[in-house]
């Protein structure tokens, strides 16, 4: 079997940073690979063209092309006459592609089309009770006419998808995303710096950082050498126009909390890595999600998480028992359970424990790569 990912972002030093989108592509096509299908990886709207072949999969860099009118079609026009070109040389079979602003809409590919929702605009959009733009849900709602079938991380994505851009269910398969367990390992779970708390993420609205400084003030409270730690790129906030969400978060912050909180921005994963490790405890108070790979990532890593408790999130967290699920508005709530891990070491270690179990009993990569691949065979 032969299968095209087509996406606009993907971890690799040559290319532009990207998110969870490009992780769980990452850790299936590998998986994929590795078990002898063929997989082509097209990355769209980079620097520069580019090709090479890295681990047995091979990678195509398309550069992002400017026009004078309409580019918008005219760049998704020229992705299609490339992928149908690949599709005629290589004998291709499938290909994937994911919902975000429709980046398959107005191509007419010669295989079949599979979409696995990462989170379209209009999801996201949905969650947050905010006003889409118009042309971005047109993009999609073409883009999910073209596809034959569609790929959820979770029930709940595919449940609002459905809803949000009229799609029969049955056409919906809900496969989550898989980590390679193997290389998140966590030898010393007893060993970290007491007090501190980690979020890894865009800092943006809808990932609930703006809810932060008031969670901080009432933890610190209660634990006055507590330390919360940011990681992750900044970004420009749709609701205030300001250019900074960061910014946004310190106005919030007084002299009771300033010197508690530390953004240290973007860092190189492998650091994230080790700051996950270092953790005492991990915090993800999102409000707009479809799984959300580095809670998965640091439950694989024995780290305790207080999580939103949104949709979603249910079907990565059994509460109480492999993290904690509060809403991110709760801010006593959500305090409180971030406190009551900080005090009981041998409750920290204990869900730690239990979230790698859960990692491994339901992402395990190993395990879900079948699943994708009894889809793919569906589709062909």
């Amino acid at each position: 079997m032969k299968i095209v990912f087509l996406t606009p972002e993907y971890p690799h030093k040559s290319l532009k940073n990207g998110g969870g989108l490009g992780t769980s592509i990452y850790n299936l096509v590998n998986a994929l690979s590795e078990r002898g299908l063929e997989i082509y990886v097209v990355v769209i709207g980079q620097n520069k063209e580019d090709y090479f072949i890295e681990n047995g999969i091979t990678f195509h860099i398309l550069k992002q092309k400017r026009y004078t009118f309409f580019g918008f079609y005219l760049y998704r026009k020229y992705v299609e006459k490339f992928i149908n070109k690949l599709i005629k040389t290589e004998n291709i079979d499938l290909v994937e592609a994911p919902d975000w602003t429709g980046i398959t809409a107005f191509m007419n590919l010669k295989v079949p089309l599979v979409i696995r929702f990462h989170g379209s605009d209009t999801y996201f959009c949905y969650l947050e009770k905010r006003k889409q733009k118009f042309k971005n849900h047109w993009f999609e709602k073409v883009a999910i006419k073209k596809a034959q079938a569609f790929i959820a991380p979770t029930a709940f994505a595919g449940e609002v998808s459905a809803k949000l851009f009229n799609i029969q269910k049955e056409r919906i398969i809900t496969i989550h995303y898989g980590l390679e367990t193997d290389k998140f390992n966590n030898p010393f779970p007893d060993r970290y710096k007491e007090n501190d708390i980690l979020y890894v993420g865009t800092i943006i609205r809808k990932k609930g950082v703006l809810e932060l400084p008031e969670i901080l003030k009432l933890v610190i409270k209660q634990k006055p050498d507590v330390r919360l730690y940011l990681i992750g790129a900044d970004s420009f906030d749709i609701k205030t126009q300001s250019s900074s969400t960061w910014k946004l978060i310190e106005q919030q912050l007084d002299d009771s909390t300033k010197n508690n909180i530390e953004y240290l921005g973007k860092v190189p994963y492998q650091e994230v890595v080790e700051h996950i490790k270092n953790s005492h405890v991990c915090i993800f108070p999102t409000f707009a999600e479809t799984l959300g790979m580095v809670t998965i990532e640091s439950m694989a890593l024995n780290k305790p998480v207080v999580n939103s408790n949104i949709g979603w999130a249910n079907e990565l967290i059994v509460d109480g028992e492999s993290g904690f699920l509060v809403h991110p508005a709760n801010h006593q709530e959500y305090a409180d359970k971030i406190v009551a891990l900080l005090n009981d070491k041998s409750l920290a270690v204990q869900v730690g424990k239990n979230a790698r179990k859960r990692v491994e009993d339901v992402f395990d990569i190993n395990k879900i790569v079948y699943q994708n691949i009894d889809f793919y065979k569906q589709q062909i």
